[in-house]
Protein backbone atom coordinates (compact mmCIF):
# COMPACT_ATOMS: atom_id res chain seq x y z
CA UNK A 1 0.00 0.00 0.00
CA UNK A 2 1.29 3.53 -1.20
CA UNK A 3 1.62 5.36 1.95
CA UNK A 4 0.32 8.48 2.20
CA UNK A 5 2.04 11.93 2.16
CA UNK A 6 0.97 14.61 4.21
CA UNK A 7 1.91 18.18 4.71
CA UNK A 8 0.59 20.62 6.94
CA UNK A 9 -0.49 24.16 5.16
CA UNK A 10 -0.96 27.03 7.27
CA UNK A 11 -2.59 29.90 5.98
CA UNK A 12 -3.03 33.72 7.24
CA UNK A 13 -6.24 34.44 6.55
CA UNK A 14 -9.23 32.52 4.77
CA UNK A 15 -10.72 35.68 2.52
CA UNK A 16 -10.56 35.14 -1.32
CA UNK A 17 -7.74 37.79 -1.50
CA UNK A 18 -4.17 37.72 -2.67
CA UNK A 19 -2.61 35.29 -0.17
CA UNK A 20 -5.70 33.41 -0.19
CA UNK A 21 -5.89 32.83 -3.71
CA UNK A 22 -1.97 31.90 -4.23
CA UNK A 23 -2.26 29.47 -1.78
CA UNK A 24 -4.99 27.31 -3.48
CA UNK A 25 -3.14 27.47 -6.62
CA UNK A 26 0.12 25.86 -4.60
CA UNK A 27 -2.14 24.08 -3.15
CA UNK A 28 -3.53 21.92 -6.54
CA UNK A 29 0.66 21.73 -7.10
CA UNK A 30 1.28 19.76 -4.79
CA UNK A 31 -1.97 17.75 -5.07
CA UNK A 32 -0.23 17.34 -9.03
CA UNK A 33 2.73 15.50 -7.28
CA UNK A 34 1.02 12.69 -4.89
CA UNK A 35 0.52 15.08 -1.86
CA UNK A 36 -1.75 15.23 0.75
CA UNK A 37 -2.58 19.13 1.87
CA UNK A 38 -4.33 19.62 5.25
CA UNK A 39 -5.10 22.88 5.95
CA UNK A 40 -5.08 25.11 9.00
CA UNK A 41 -7.13 28.37 8.61
CA UNK A 42 -7.39 31.04 11.60
CA UNK A 43 -10.80 31.93 10.42
CA UNK A 44 -13.63 31.35 8.79
CA UNK A 45 -13.79 32.26 5.42
CA UNK A 46 -14.52 32.08 1.72
CA UNK A 47 -11.52 29.61 1.19
CA UNK A 48 -13.67 27.01 2.88
CA UNK A 49 -15.70 26.16 -0.08
CA UNK A 50 -12.61 26.00 -2.44
CA UNK A 51 -10.66 23.62 -0.19
CA UNK A 52 -13.79 21.40 -0.25
CA UNK A 53 -13.88 21.59 -3.94
CA UNK A 54 -10.40 20.38 -3.98
CA UNK A 55 -11.62 17.13 -1.55
CA UNK A 56 -8.78 18.77 1.22
CA UNK A 57 -9.18 18.47 4.91
CA UNK A 58 -8.56 21.96 6.46
CA UNK A 59 -9.44 22.95 10.16
CA UNK A 60 -10.22 26.52 11.93
CA UNK A 61 -7.82 27.17 14.34
CA UNK A 62 -6.43 30.69 15.93
CA UNK A 63 -2.89 30.82 15.04
CA UNK A 64 -1.89 33.99 16.76
CA UNK A 65 -1.22 35.70 13.08
CA UNK A 66 1.01 39.16 13.34
CA UNK A 67 -0.77 42.17 12.69
CA UNK A 68 0.36 45.59 12.95
CA UNK A 69 -2.45 46.35 16.01
CA UNK A 70 -0.02 43.42 18.04
CA UNK A 71 2.91 45.44 18.05
CA UNK A 72 2.23 46.62 21.49
CA UNK A 73 2.84 44.65 25.55
CA UNK A 74 -0.59 43.64 25.72
CA UNK A 75 -1.03 42.71 22.01
CA UNK A 76 2.54 40.17 22.21
CA UNK A 77 1.24 38.77 25.06
CA UNK A 78 -2.13 38.01 23.45
CA UNK A 79 -0.28 36.65 20.12
CA UNK A 80 2.03 34.41 22.72
CA UNK A 81 -0.83 32.47 24.13
CA UNK A 82 -3.01 32.06 20.81
CA UNK A 83 0.80 30.49 19.49
CA UNK A 84 1.02 28.18 22.28
CA UNK A 85 -2.52 26.93 22.11
CA UNK A 86 -1.86 26.40 18.23
CA UNK A 87 1.36 24.61 18.90
CA UNK A 88 -0.75 22.53 21.16
CA UNK A 89 -2.93 21.92 18.24
CA UNK A 90 -0.91 21.02 15.46
CA UNK A 91 0.43 18.09 17.74
CA UNK A 92 -2.37 16.56 17.85
CA UNK A 93 -2.89 17.16 14.26
CA UNK A 94 0.45 15.66 13.72
CA UNK A 95 -0.39 12.58 16.04
CA UNK A 96 -3.49 12.00 13.38
CA UNK A 97 -1.33 12.80 10.06
CA UNK A 98 2.06 12.11 10.72
CA UNK A 99 3.18 15.71 8.69
CA UNK A 100 6.07 15.52 5.94
CA UNK A 101 6.50 19.01 5.56
CA UNK A 102 5.03 22.25 7.11
CA UNK A 103 4.34 25.51 4.39
CA UNK A 104 3.49 28.81 6.57
CA UNK A 105 1.70 30.92 4.09
CA UNK A 106 3.08 34.99 5.00
CA UNK A 107 5.05 35.73 7.59
CA UNK A 108 2.24 36.93 9.84
CA UNK A 109 2.34 32.55 10.46
CA UNK A 110 5.19 32.31 12.92
CA UNK A 111 3.72 29.47 14.85
CA UNK A 112 4.87 26.79 11.97
CA UNK A 113 8.26 27.83 11.91
CA UNK A 114 8.78 27.33 15.71
CA UNK A 115 6.27 23.83 15.66
CA UNK A 116 8.55 22.72 13.05
CA UNK A 117 12.00 23.41 13.64
CA UNK A 118 11.10 21.45 17.16
CA UNK A 119 9.57 18.71 15.05
CA UNK A 120 12.61 17.87 13.37
CA UNK A 121 10.80 18.90 9.94
CA UNK A 122 11.39 20.80 6.63
CA UNK A 123 9.65 24.02 6.70
CA UNK A 124 8.66 26.37 3.68
CA UNK A 125 8.27 30.26 4.19
CA UNK A 126 6.25 31.97 1.58
CA UNK A 127 7.62 35.81 2.05
CA UNK A 128 4.94 37.70 0.90
CA UNK A 129 5.46 40.99 2.87
CA UNK A 130 7.95 43.80 2.84
CA UNK A 131 8.09 45.23 6.74
CA UNK A 132 9.79 47.95 7.23
CA UNK A 133 9.17 48.15 11.39
CA UNK A 134 9.50 48.32 14.16
CA UNK A 135 12.90 47.42 13.71
CA UNK A 136 13.06 44.38 16.98
CA UNK A 137 9.91 42.92 15.38
CA UNK A 138 11.97 42.55 11.58
CA UNK A 139 15.30 41.39 13.36
CA UNK A 140 13.38 38.68 15.16
CA UNK A 141 11.43 36.95 12.09
CA UNK A 142 14.83 37.11 10.59
CA UNK A 143 16.41 35.51 13.26
CA UNK A 144 13.29 32.75 13.14
CA UNK A 145 13.87 32.32 9.14
CA UNK A 146 17.35 31.66 9.57
CA UNK A 147 17.09 28.93 12.15
CA UNK A 148 13.82 27.35 10.23
CA UNK A 149 14.10 27.89 6.51
CA UNK A 150 16.67 27.64 3.95
CA UNK A 151 15.25 28.67 1.17
CA UNK A 152 12.12 30.88 1.71
CA UNK A 153 9.93 31.58 -1.38
CA UNK A 154 9.75 35.13 -1.82
CA UNK A 155 6.55 36.59 -4.41
CA UNK A 156 8.89 39.62 -5.85
CA UNK A 157 12.46 40.73 -6.25
CA UNK A 158 11.59 43.49 -3.73
CA UNK A 159 10.58 41.56 -1.15
CA UNK A 160 13.57 39.54 -1.33
CA UNK A 161 15.79 42.63 -1.60
CA UNK A 162 14.41 43.49 1.54
CA UNK A 163 15.08 40.41 3.73
CA UNK A 164 18.42 38.56 2.44
CA UNK A 165 20.36 41.78 3.93
CA UNK A 166 18.87 40.50 7.55
CA UNK A 167 19.65 36.57 6.41
CA UNK A 168 22.98 34.85 7.94
CA UNK A 169 22.12 31.32 6.43
CA UNK A 170 18.69 31.38 4.30
CA UNK A 171 18.77 32.06 0.81
CA UNK A 172 15.55 33.67 -0.10
CA UNK A 173 14.36 32.54 -3.35
CA UNK A 174 11.99 34.32 -6.00
CA UNK A 175 9.15 32.84 -7.19
CA UNK A 176 6.30 35.08 -9.31
CA UNK A 177 2.59 34.41 -8.51
CA UNK A 178 0.76 32.90 -11.26
CA UNK A 179 -2.75 32.65 -11.04
CA UNK A 180 -5.87 31.40 -13.60
CA UNK A 181 -6.44 33.64 -16.20
CA UNK A 182 -9.19 32.11 -18.05
CA UNK A 183 -11.77 34.10 -15.93
CA UNK A 184 -10.61 37.38 -16.73
CA UNK A 185 -10.01 36.52 -20.59
CA UNK A 186 -14.04 35.89 -20.74
CA UNK A 187 -15.68 37.68 -18.51
CA UNK A 188 -18.47 40.37 -19.63
CA UNK A 189 -18.42 43.83 -18.34
CA UNK A 190 -21.82 44.31 -16.33
CA UNK A 191 -21.06 47.05 -13.54
CA UNK A 192 -21.71 50.47 -15.68
CA UNK A 193 -25.82 49.35 -16.34
CA UNK A 194 -25.31 48.18 -12.57
CA UNK A 195 -24.47 51.26 -11.28
CA UNK A 196 -26.85 53.27 -13.91
CA UNK A 197 -23.80 54.46 -16.04
CA UNK A 198 -23.72 55.61 -19.72
CA UNK A 199 -21.04 53.27 -21.94
CA UNK A 200 -19.63 56.17 -22.89
CA UNK A 201 -18.31 56.76 -19.19
CA UNK A 202 -14.72 56.14 -17.54
CA UNK A 203 -15.05 53.97 -14.97
CA UNK A 204 -12.15 53.71 -12.50
CA UNK A 205 -11.48 51.01 -9.94
CA UNK A 206 -9.33 49.76 -7.20
CA UNK A 207 -9.84 46.44 -6.03
CA UNK A 208 -8.09 45.20 -2.49
CA UNK A 209 -8.78 44.87 1.34
CA UNK A 210 -8.83 48.17 3.30
CA UNK A 211 -5.72 48.26 5.08
CA UNK A 212 -3.57 51.05 6.53
CA UNK A 213 -1.25 50.19 3.15
CA UNK A 214 -3.69 49.86 0.23
CA UNK A 215 -4.11 53.68 -0.15
CA UNK A 216 -8.11 53.91 -0.29
CA UNK A 217 -7.53 57.24 1.07
CA UNK A 218 -5.66 58.43 -1.68
CA UNK A 219 -7.31 56.80 -4.25
CA UNK A 220 -10.35 59.43 -2.18
CA UNK A 221 -7.75 62.45 -3.18
CA UNK A 222 -6.86 61.42 -7.04
CA UNK A 223 -10.93 61.03 -7.11
CA UNK A 224 -11.70 64.57 -6.28
CA UNK A 225 -8.74 66.50 -8.29
CA UNK A 226 -10.40 65.05 -11.61
CA UNK A 227 -14.40 64.60 -11.30
CA UNK A 228 -14.74 68.24 -11.62
CA UNK A 229 -12.47 68.27 -14.55
CA UNK A 230 -13.88 65.23 -16.39
CA UNK A 231 -17.34 64.84 -15.51
CA UNK A 232 -17.45 61.75 -17.61
CA UNK A 233 -14.75 59.66 -14.67
CA UNK A 234 -16.64 57.69 -12.35
CA UNK A 235 -14.95 55.85 -9.22
CA UNK A 236 -15.30 52.42 -7.41
CA UNK A 237 -13.82 51.19 -4.46
CA UNK A 238 -14.42 47.26 -4.07
CA UNK A 239 -12.74 45.62 -0.58
CA UNK A 240 -13.80 45.00 2.85
CA UNK A 241 -11.47 45.70 6.04
CA UNK A 242 -9.13 43.49 7.30
CA UNK A 243 -10.69 42.55 10.66
CA UNK A 244 -9.93 45.76 13.33
CA UNK A 245 -9.44 47.92 10.60
CA UNK A 246 -12.87 48.95 10.53
CA UNK A 247 -11.84 52.62 11.45
CA UNK A 248 -10.18 52.65 8.04
CA UNK A 249 -13.50 52.19 6.29
CA UNK A 250 -15.59 54.51 7.82
CA UNK A 251 -12.89 57.52 7.51
CA UNK A 252 -13.55 56.27 3.89
CA UNK A 253 -17.02 56.93 3.37
CA UNK A 254 -16.82 60.28 5.95
CA UNK A 255 -14.25 61.44 3.43
CA UNK A 256 -16.77 61.07 0.52
CA UNK A 257 -19.18 62.43 2.31
CA UNK A 258 -17.09 65.17 3.14
CA UNK A 259 -15.55 66.24 0.04
CA UNK A 260 -19.07 65.57 -1.76
CA UNK A 261 -18.38 62.52 -3.68
CA UNK A 262 -21.43 60.23 -3.06
CA UNK A 263 -22.03 60.70 -6.77
CA UNK A 264 -19.04 59.87 -8.43
CA UNK A 265 -17.13 57.30 -6.01
CA UNK A 266 -19.04 54.12 -5.07
CA UNK A 267 -17.96 51.86 -2.66
CA UNK A 268 -18.99 47.97 -3.57
CA UNK A 269 -17.77 46.44 -0.38
CA UNK A 270 -16.35 42.77 -1.06
CA UNK A 271 -17.52 40.83 -3.87
CA UNK A 272 -16.92 37.41 -5.68
CA UNK A 273 -17.86 38.76 -9.34
CA UNK A 274 -14.32 40.20 -9.39
CA UNK A 275 -13.50 38.75 -13.21
CA UNK A 276 -16.64 40.92 -14.33
CA UNK A 277 -15.87 44.10 -11.81
CA UNK A 278 -12.41 43.96 -13.52
CA UNK A 279 -13.49 43.88 -17.07
CA UNK A 280 -15.86 47.04 -16.83
CA UNK A 281 -13.04 49.32 -15.44
CA UNK A 282 -11.53 51.12 -18.07
CA UNK A 283 -8.45 52.05 -15.67
CA UNK A 284 -7.07 50.01 -12.86
CA UNK A 285 -5.24 51.88 -10.03
CA UNK A 286 -3.76 50.43 -6.84
CA UNK A 287 -2.49 53.40 -4.99
CA UNK A 288 -0.60 51.67 -2.13
CA UNK A 289 0.78 54.05 0.29
CA UNK A 290 3.43 51.22 1.91
CA UNK A 291 5.50 48.71 0.02
CA UNK A 292 2.85 45.98 -1.03
CA UNK A 293 5.21 42.76 -2.23
CA UNK A 294 3.37 41.43 -5.12
CA UNK A 295 -0.05 42.39 -5.86
CA UNK A 296 -2.43 39.91 -7.35
CA UNK A 297 -5.00 41.99 -8.39
CA UNK A 298 -2.32 43.68 -10.39
CA UNK A 299 -1.98 40.52 -12.73
CA UNK A 300 -5.99 40.52 -12.69
CA UNK A 301 -6.35 43.61 -14.47
CA UNK A 302 -3.74 43.09 -16.73
CA UNK A 303 -5.42 39.62 -17.83
CA UNK A 304 -8.28 41.61 -18.20
CA UNK A 305 -6.60 44.35 -20.59
CA UNK A 306 -6.87 46.95 -18.17
CA UNK A 307 -4.03 49.98 -17.76
CA UNK A 308 -2.61 50.12 -14.50
CA UNK A 309 -1.79 52.91 -12.75
CA UNK A 310 -0.24 52.10 -9.37
CA UNK A 311 2.56 53.75 -6.86
CA UNK A 312 5.82 52.78 -6.85
CA UNK A 313 5.42 50.18 -4.14
CA UNK A 314 7.28 46.78 -4.10
CA UNK A 315 6.17 44.56 -6.33
CA UNK A 316 4.14 46.54 -8.72
CA UNK A 317 7.63 48.37 -9.87
CA UNK A 318 7.90 45.10 -11.50
CA UNK A 319 5.13 44.20 -12.37
CA UNK A 320 3.94 47.68 -14.34
CA UNK A 321 6.27 48.88 -17.26
CA UNK A 322 6.17 52.78 -16.72
CA UNK A 323 4.70 53.88 -20.43
CA UNK A 324 3.99 50.72 -21.77
CA UNK A 325 1.33 48.76 -19.71
CA UNK A 326 0.20 51.30 -17.36
CA UNK A 327 2.02 54.40 -15.01
CA UNK A 328 3.85 54.21 -11.71
CA UNK A 329 3.64 57.18 -9.59
CA UNK A 330 5.45 58.29 -6.12
CA UNK A 331 3.55 57.10 -3.36
CA UNK A 332 1.27 59.78 -2.08
CA UNK A 333 2.01 62.57 -5.16
CA UNK A 334 -1.49 63.40 -6.08
CA UNK A 335 -0.47 65.72 -8.59
CA UNK A 336 1.59 62.60 -10.63
CA UNK A 337 -1.22 60.75 -9.94
CA UNK A 338 -3.73 63.20 -11.86
CA UNK A 339 -1.48 63.80 -14.85
CA UNK A 340 -1.53 59.67 -15.50
CA UNK A 341 -5.08 59.36 -15.07
CA UNK A 342 -6.41 62.72 -17.07
CA UNK A 343 -4.20 60.98 -20.12
CA UNK A 344 -5.97 57.98 -19.65
CA UNK A 345 -8.94 59.32 -18.71
CA UNK A 346 -8.84 61.48 -22.17
CA UNK A 347 -7.28 59.11 -24.80
CA UNK A 348 -9.33 55.59 -24.87
CA UNK A 349 -6.59 54.46 -28.02
CA UNK A 350 -3.92 54.80 -24.93
CA UNK A 351 -5.86 52.94 -23.01
CA UNK A 352 -6.33 50.25 -25.30
CA UNK A 353 -2.93 49.95 -25.98
CA UNK A 354 -1.31 49.76 -21.99
CA UNK A 355 -3.97 47.29 -21.57
CA UNK A 356 -3.33 44.93 -24.62
CA UNK A 357 0.05 45.52 -23.47
CA UNK A 358 -0.46 44.83 -19.95
CA UNK A 359 -2.30 40.98 -20.96
CA UNK A 360 0.66 40.04 -23.49
CA UNK A 361 3.06 40.52 -20.55
CA UNK A 362 1.14 38.83 -17.75
CA UNK A 363 0.26 35.90 -20.57
CA UNK A 364 4.14 35.48 -21.12
CA UNK A 365 5.93 36.88 -18.00
CA UNK A 366 3.43 35.62 -15.14
CA UNK A 367 1.96 32.52 -16.41
CA UNK A 368 0.53 29.58 -14.16
CA UNK A 369 2.36 27.18 -15.88
CA UNK A 370 5.61 29.35 -14.94
CA UNK A 371 4.46 29.83 -11.52
CA UNK A 372 4.02 25.42 -10.74
CA UNK A 373 7.06 24.60 -12.35
CA UNK A 374 9.08 26.78 -9.88
CA UNK A 375 6.98 25.56 -6.79
CA UNK A 376 7.69 22.23 -7.29
CA UNK A 377 11.19 22.64 -8.18
CA UNK A 378 11.64 24.14 -4.63
CA UNK A 379 9.36 21.77 -3.08
CA UNK A 380 11.36 18.88 -4.33
CA UNK A 381 14.37 20.81 -4.02
CA UNK A 382 13.85 21.12 -0.07
CA UNK A 383 12.73 17.57 0.28
CA UNK A 384 16.09 17.01 -0.66
CA UNK A 385 17.99 19.21 1.12
CA UNK A 386 16.48 18.11 4.46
Amino acid sequence: MTKTRHILFLQSSSEGYGSGKIILQVLRFYQNQGFSPVVVLTNEGAIQRDLGELGIPFYIQNLGILRRKYVSPSGLLNRLIKNLKAYRFLNHLHEKYGFELVYSNTLAVVVGAYWARRKGLPHIWHIHEILLGPRLLVSWLAGLLDKSTPMPIAVSQAVADHWQPFLKKSKVQVIYNGIPYESFLKANPTLKQELGLSESSVLIGMIGRINPGKGQLFFIELADSLCKSFPEAHFVLVGDPFPGYEPILEEVKREIRDKKLETKVSYLGFREDIPEVMVSLDVFVLPSVMPDSFPTVILEAMAAGKPVVATRSGGASEMVVNGETGFLIPIGNVEEGKVALEQLIQDPDLREQLGESGRTRVLNTYSLEAFEKKIINHLWQHLREN
